[in-house]
């Protein structure tokens, strides 16, 4: 099993803790792991992406030009990157502030409105775990108690104290993605 993922949006959004934790994630199953991120010089607003690889076998390269899942998080992102999931791929997207869907009829879309639950949630902070427990659900990949594990070792110990918020994130986001079918 291999699993090349992309995750993409604007920096702030969580984008590389998101594929930090899902590469340490891989390390917990004794999976080979690549986490390559690459963002823009802004902190936050700029672009941000993370190329996260899992597999069983070693890793030969971490550059990708093609994805087996695509998470986006913004339009810029989605025009850059919905073209690179492989065919039978599978792309994921928050809806807020895309104007363009996806339009690809050879891959899988789901769409988890994580901006507006985190914000019904009170935890708006936790916006890109509700995108991560969405995509386990699409894509169980690693086991939960390991992505809890990889929480641990990629936060801070001062923010330990929101590993619980993250928790109900990601079991929130395991609950509320759902798949697209040409309703956007």
């Amino acid at each position: 099993m291999t699993e090349e993922i992309i995750i993409a949006g604007f920096g702030g959004q969580g984008v590389l803790s998101m594929g930090k934790i899902l590469a340490y994630s891989g390390i917990m199953q004794n999976q080979e792991v690549s986490w390559m991120p690459s963002y823009g010089p802004e902190m936050r607003g700029g672009t941000a992406n993370v190329t996260v690889i899992l597999s069983d076998e070693r890793i030969s390269s971490p550059i990708l030009t093609e994805y087996d899942t695509a998470i986006i998080l913004n339009q810029q992102s989605m025009d850059k990157f919905e073209s690179m999931v492989k065919v039978g791929g599978t792309l994921i997207y928050d809806g807020n502030g895309i104007n363009r869907h996806p339009e690809r009829t050879d891959i899988d879309i789901f769409r988890i409105d994580a901006n507006d639950e985190a914000t019904k949630m009170g935890l708006t902070k936790t916006f890109n775990m509700i995108v991560l427990g969405g995509y386990l659900k699409v894509k169980p990949i690693v086991d939960l108690e390991n992505v809890i594990l990889g929480l641990k070792k990629s936060l801070p110990n001062r923010y330990h104290h929101m590993i619980p918020d993250n928790e109900k994130a990601i079991m929130r986001g395991l609950e509320i993605i759902r798949p697209v079918k040409g309703e956007e």
